[in-house]
């Protein structure tokens, strides 16, 4: 057998350490394809010479294309036979990626359970991403839902690992050389700073964007990612190809300009969860919530963290949850994040 069937529930054991496949090189390319999928405006990643006037050079992209292409390396060996990814805790960035950058992957084990159906179990693993000097970029733990080969298998020891609910304000990591005390508000699109924003507020994004299969199956290979749901109508029941959970993310962060053209970089992601499938014909839109705010050792530097919601159809109420506490219908996104911001 030469070929690869990908790993399913019984396959993974705890602590087991893999090596993913093919490292990846960041070139121009996956910037301009980020801008056509996404309707990105943020100044950083958009312009050379503002990025540079914020002590950024050479220009970095967006953080989310070196979470997409790191994550994307996972997939063949952790969730090729997923049934949904799951969540996402204690993610970190590290350093902006550059093109030129080229980005590799490993992953641990840190959690198993079988589901009751004895058809599915949830695995968890932990995994950094490193650039070419060996330099840790992203690390992140998720969890995903995976097929098990065959109902027979015994079920493992359940292991639940214990993962933090936020990443502490002080263990943000602020780019080298980031300084934002010169800040230009005119050119990145908003007079709004730190101390604009108040715990509790809540801004609705307005816009939204219709999902079609050609652009997020074209996103989804942009990061060779190879989950089978993404891509084929045969492995799903209904026939519909899943949207890739990380598009939906990549689309609210972009719609959440509007109303947040300051939250220039992305620092950390403390919890994420996937409410609900996203397919073609759905159209996303976002709102925020401020859920705190931080002054940071850097010269201008803020931080704020975030509740971002992405929804099937525009929500004018930004309902998170019922009464019963259950996510409201059409809560596609529930994304718990730190950026840095002007202060």
């Amino acid at each position: 057998m030469k070929t690869n069937a990908g790993n399913f529930f019984e396959d993974f054991t705890l602590g087991q350490v893999i090596e993913h496949a093919t490292p990846r090189t960041i070139t121009e390319g996956d910037r301009a394809l980020y801008g056509a999928i996404y309707p990105t405006r943020y100044a950083i990643p958009s312009s050379a010479e503002f990025a540079a006037s914020v002590g950024l050079s050479p220009h970095p992209v967006e953080e989310l294309i070196g979470f997409h292409v790191a994550f994307g390396k996972t997939v063949p060996d952790v969730s090729l036979n997923a049934v949904a990814n799951l969540g996402y805790a204690e993610c970190r960035f590290h350093r902006p990626v550059v093109p030129g950058d080229t980005l590799r992957t490993r992953s641990e084990v840190i959690g198993l359970k079988q589901n009751s159906n004895g058809r599915t179990g949830v695995v968890w693993v932990r995994s950094t991403a490193t650039d070419q000097r060996g330099e840790v970029v992203v690390d992140w733990a998720r969890w995903v839902m995976v097929h098990k080969r065959s109902a027979d298998a015994p079920a493992p020891e359940t292991v639940v690992p214990d993962l933090a609910p936020a990443v502490a304000a002080a263990d943000l990591v602020v780019p080298a050389g980031l300084d934002l005390s010169s800040y230009d508000t005119v050119a990145a699109g908003s007079p709004f700073l730190l101390g604009d924003y108040e715990v509790g507020e809540r801004i609705d994004h307005v816009d939204g964007v219709t999902l079609t299969d050609a652009e997020h199956m074209m996103a989804t290979r942009l990061w060779q990612n190879t989950a089978k749901v993404h891509f084929s109508t045969d492995a799903r029941p209904d026939g519909r190809r899943l949207v890739y959970g990380g598009h939906v993310i990549s689309l609210a962060r972009a719609l959440a300009y509007n109303g947040l053209a300051n939250a220039q970089l992305v620092a950390a992601i403390n919890a994420g969860a996937h409410v609900a499938p996203a397919f073609a014909g759905d159209t996303v839109h976002a709102w925020s919530e401020v859920l705190d705010a931080a002054e940071l050792d850097a010269p201008g530097v803020g931080a704020l963290r975030l509740r971002l919601v992405a929804t099937r159809g525009r929500d004018e109420s930004m309902t998170l949850r019922g009464k019963d506490g259950a996510y409201a219908d059409g809560v596609l996104l529930d994304l718990d994040h730190w950026v840095l911001v002007p202060r």
